[in-house]
């Protein structure tokens, strides 16, 4: 088989890693790709965006399969395409994509099909919002002075503001609907009320009908240690997570994940590819924060290492509409990643820095280097991107799995690196 990987970051990476161990495949393109992913696969001078160019060489190299890692060209429809042209490749078509592209729509087919999460208000101008912060906070529940805003599309995982007080509120609605932060994803914006409880990630494949979940896990979004700093994309995630036991799986399953898939149904738009819901475990149970119709990044860094089963059919299960057909075998013990970024990030930051220690964290025992913003430049490797690359470590237990994650990591530098020294901490403090 030949198998064409769309996206440039340590996601893909990962799959690409995962995808190359398979026998069924015997060569692998990715576009655009990085540094790291070129040591497995042949990177193609296409952007994840140009979706047309991407079909052009799919039919034009006769791929086998198609394997679309980030979220904006699966909003841009780049499923519809491919299957226009009999091109077979595993995500949602555009209309599903919409449970990410609009959080708006998302919160809709929430209500609708009776998932429990927050209550919310979807807001079409910045003074219908300031009006709904202002009566949220006249009958506020005692508990809490926060409210969440969230742009109503995609923000590279940054375009939600959990607000401690009012003026917070009303300076998030300013930036995103007046300022313009995230550009035409603040056309709309939708204000919740803020859980309380622990968050984590619940993601599943599925052709349409068939659900199999795969490991929970829980990444880490602020900038640094404490959950301090600004959100970004994710700086770092493990797996298992001892506040998701197989019973509160089932439950995100049953009462939220397939729900969602049948209300897509419903639409006349079958879903097929992964669902990703972020949930919230509360004292009534759990409850849907947002979907997302790809894999998460970093929480795959550390479910593809715990997976024995090959991907490859699993993935070519779902684009058939058999993955009834398909099972998942698990590694025992636990996973961790950590995510080195960029001097700056998630602000402003460097590029250009070298690069060292990447071959010592790689021969690290029960280590995985993924690269995301990277470049080979002469001989070397750079830093090209806010979050820079992620090491993964894997072991008997998670304790195990988070030494090795950070053995491989202090072994890599350059300058301005920073990560978070507390991936886990809070779980294994309370665990």
């Amino acid at each position: 088989m030949r198998v064409l990987v769309i996206g440039g970051g340590a996601r893909e990476h990962a799959l690409v890693w995962k995808i190359a161990q398979s026998p069924l495949v015997k060569k692998i393109y990715c576009a655009p790709g990085n540094a790291g992913i070129a040591q497995l696969a042949e990177c193609l001078p296409i952007g994840a965006s140009d979706i047309h160019g991407l079909a052009e060489f799919a039919a034009r190299t006769k791929i086998d399969l198609t394997v679309v890692g980030p979220e904006v060209p699966l909003v841009a429809g780049v499923v519809d395409v491919f299957e226009a042209l009999g091109l077979p490749i595993f995500g949602p078509s555009k209309g599903p994509a919409r449970l990410e592209g609009s959080k708006s729509f998302s919160k809709e087919i929430m209500r609708s099909s009776g998932i429990p999460t927050a209550e919310f208000w979807s807001c079409n101008s910045q003074e219908e919002a300031l009006r709904v912060i202002r009566d949220y906070y006249a009958h506020r529940d005692s508990r809490t002075d926060k409210i969440v805003i969230k742009a109503d599309g995609i923000a590279a995982g940054k375009g939600v503001t959990v607000a401690n007080s009012r003026n917070e509120a009303e300076e998030a609605v300013n930036l995103m609907m007046n300022e313009r932060v995230f550009g035409s994803s603040g056309d709309c914006i939708v204000i919740e009320e803020c859980l309380v409880g622990e968050e984590a990630s619940i993601m599943a494949i599925t052709d349409g009908n068939t659900v199999i979940p795969l490991l929970p896990s829980q990444d880490h979004k602020r900038a640094f240690d404490g959950d301090l700093g600004p959100n970004t994309g994710g700086m770092g995630a493990y797996t298992p997570v001892s506040v998701i036991p197989a019973d509160t799986t089932e439950q995100a399953v049953e009462r939220i994940i397939k729900p969602a898939i049948n209300a897509i149904r419903e639409l006349g738009i079958p879903y097929r590819g992964i669902l990703y819901a972020g949930i919230i475990v509360t004292e009534e149970g759990p409850k849907c924060i947002e979907f997302n119709c790809r894999l998460g990044d970093p929480e795959t860094e550390v479910i593809l290492p715990m997976m024995e089963s090959d991907l490859v059919p699993l993935l070519l299960a779902a684009i058939e509409c058999n993955l009834e057909t398909q099972k998942i075998t698990w590694k025992s013990g636990g996973a961790a990643c950590v995510v080195a970024a960029a001097g700056g990030y998630p602000g402003e930051y460097r590029k250009g820095d070298e690069i060292t220690g990447l071959k010592e964290a790689a021969e690290s025992e029960g280590c995985a280097v993924f690269h995301a913003g990277t470049v080979f430049d002469n001989g070397k490797y750079r830093t090209a991107g806010g979050r820079v690359l992620c090491v993964a470590g894997q072991g008997a237990d998670l304790l195990t799995a988070l030494a090795r994650a950070y053995s491989g990591i202090s072994c890599i530098h350059f300058d301005g690196m920073h990560y978070r020294r507390d991936i886990a901490a809070g779980m294994l403090r309370n665990g």
